[in-house]
C-alpha cells in the first residue's frame, strides 16, 4: 500500500520507535509506517500491546519486528541498539521517546528519590547512551536521523515535585539532544520533539482544575494528541527536513512561555 501523497514519503527507510507500545510512541510507529516506513517496536516487555502495534503495522504493507527491552538496564540497552542495527542492515532513524511513568500507576505513589532515580534511568543515561551509540554506526553508515523526547516546560519550569522531575530530566536530554546534533553532523541530523499538553494516560483522568487550566493555557484551546507529535516526529525524520538539525520542535498549540 503506497503512503498517501499527501504524507512525506518514507517508504523503504528502516526506523526504530523506543517507547512505542502506547502513547506518543505508539502513533508515532504508526504514522512512519502509514508514510512508508518499515518500524522496529519497542517496549520494556514483549507485550500485548507491542504485538498489537506490530500487528497495525503489518497491516499498513510495512515491515515490523518487537524487540524488548528494560531501558533501565544498560546491558540490556546495549543489546536492544545491537540487535536494532543488525535487524535490517542498519536503521535510517531511531526515535527514543521511551520513558518512566511516574505519574499513573503504582509508581505515582513512590517517593521523590525513587521517581528521580527511575526518571534518570530511562529517560536521561538511556537517551543519552543509546542516541551516542547508534549515532556514531550512522555516522559511519553516511545517513540519519535521530528524535529525542523533551517537554515545553523543561526550560521555564514548573511547580510541584512532577514539575521538577521533568524539568530536571527532559532539560538534560534537550542540552544533550544540541550536543549530540553538533557531534554527528553533517551525516546525521539531530531534533527533539518537546510536547505540551498532550492527552495519553495521565491526561485522560486529571482532575477538573487540571483541565481548565489546559485550556487556559493553550492557545488553541484544547489538549494536543499522541497524534500531533507523531506527525511533528514524522516530519523530523523526513527528506523535508533534510536542512533542520539541534532544533526543538515544541508541539504545545502556540503556548509561549
Amino acid at each position: 500500500m503506497p503512503p498517501s501523497s499527501s504524507l512525506p514519503n518514507l517508504t523503504g527507510l528502516r526506523m526504530a520507535v523506543l517507547g512505542s507500545t502506547t502513547g506518543i510512541g505508539r502513533a508515532t510507529a504508526l504514522a512512519l509506517a502509514e508514510a512508508g516506513a518499515d518500524v522496529i517496536v519497542h517496549g520494556r516487555t514483549r507485550s500485548r500491546a507491542a504485538e498489537d502495534v506490530a500487528s497495525a503495522i503489518r497491516g499498513l504493507g510495512r515491515k515490523a519486528e518487537i524487540l524488548p527491552a528494560d531501558l533501565a538496564d544498560r546491558c540490556a540497552g546495549d543489546d536492544l541498539v545491537d540487535a536494532a542495527w543488525s535487524l535490517w542492515g542498519g536503521l535510517d532513524a531511531w526515535l527514543q521517546f521511551a520513558g518512566a511513568d511516574t505519574l499513573t500507576g503504582p509508581a505515582a505513589k513512590e517517593s521523590f528519590d525513587a521517581k528521580l532515580d527511575h526518571l534518570w534511568a530511562v529517560d536521561v543515561v538511556a537517551t543519552i547512551r543509546l542516541c551516542r551509540a547508534i549515532g556514531l554506526r550512522m555516522k559511519e553508515q553516511g545517513h540519519g536521523a535521530i528524535v529525542t523526547m523533551g517537554w515545553d516546560q523543561a526550560e521555564t519550569g514548573m511547580e510541584g515535585d512532577s514539575g521538577e522531575l521533568f524539568a530536571a530530566t527532559k532539560g538534560a536530554i534537550l542540552a544533550f539532544t544540541r550536543s549530540l546534533s553538533l557531534s554527528l553532523a553533517p551525516k546525521v541530523r539531530v531534533n527533539a520533539v518537546a510536547p505540551g499538553w498532550i492527552k495519553t494516560a495521565w491526561g485522560d483522568t486529571a482532575s477538573s482544575a487540571w483541565q481548565d487550566r489546559v485550556l487556559n493555557e493553550t492557545p488553541l484551546k484544547r489538549w494536543g494528541t499522541p497524534e500531533d507529535v507523531a506527525s511533528a516526529a514524522r516530519f523530523l525524520v523526513s527528506p523535508q527536513a533534510e536542512f533542520l538539525t539541534g532544533q526543538v520542535i515544541r508541539v504545545n498549540g502556540g503556548v509561549v512561555r
